[in-house]
């Protein structure tokens, strides 16, 4: 699938926000961490993603009702659903200097059609966008770092009404924002999503 950038400036996909908050102490001494002694922007892209892939849990994976939105309580509680990891994927890579977007998924899943984010990464030395998944492996889901064919979590079924998005945008959805803030726990935030017609 081709990538559409919604925007060309790729300053746009450097920014901090409230919730890519790479201001904060610990999101940086992280970036440092993950990248220190490390050459080359592919290598350090590929180790950034597979902490956030490997070290942060899916909250539903470890059965949470926590929520996190902000990339900075992604880390600090380490779980998060796959938008709030995608947030946090973004802000790590963002306070690298390396410009980092969003996308997503229409699914189906057992409760219902529902949305799915991933990451696209600008790989400057290859002047391509490549998507990242980080939601995190479980049987039956291997996503991998590839720079050619995509190895992502989910392969939409468009014969099931599945749709694979192919913006990547700048800012993070604020619907899926707003569903992530006013819900009280993560089963009232995943019917919430469940129950969005979501059109991007």
């Amino acid at each position: 699938m081709q990538l559409i950038p919604e925007t060309n400036d790729l300053n746009k996909y450097l920014n901090s926000s409230d919730f890519i908050d790479y201001e904060d102490i610990g999101i940086q001494k992280t970036a440092v961490n993950l990248s220190k002694d490390i050459k080359g922007e592919i290598k350090v892209i590929k180790t950034v993603y597979e902490f956030v892939r490997d070290d942060i849990s899916h909250s539903m994976d470890i059965d949470s009702e926590f929520i996190t939105v902000k990339a900075s309580d992604v880390l600090k509680y380490k779980q998060g659903l796959c938008f709030a990891k995608s947030h946090l994927l973004a802000a790590i890579l963002r306070f690298l200097k390396i410009p980092t977007g969003f996308c997503y998924q229409k699914l189906e899943f057992e409760e219902g059609f529902g949305l799915h984010g991933l990451n696209a990464v600008f790989i400057r030395v290859l002047d391509k966008w490549i998507r990242l998944d980080a939601r995190g492996n479980k049987r039956g889901i291997g996503a991998q770092f590839s720079l050619n064919k995509e190895i992502l979590a989910y392969i939409p079924r468009p014969e099931n009404g599945e749709i694979d998005y192919p913006i990547i945008y700048p800012l993070p959805n604020r619907r899926v924002l707003e569903v992530l803030k006013d819900s009280e726990n993560l089963t009232k935030a995943v019917e919430k999503v469940n129950e969005t017609e979501w059109s991007l």
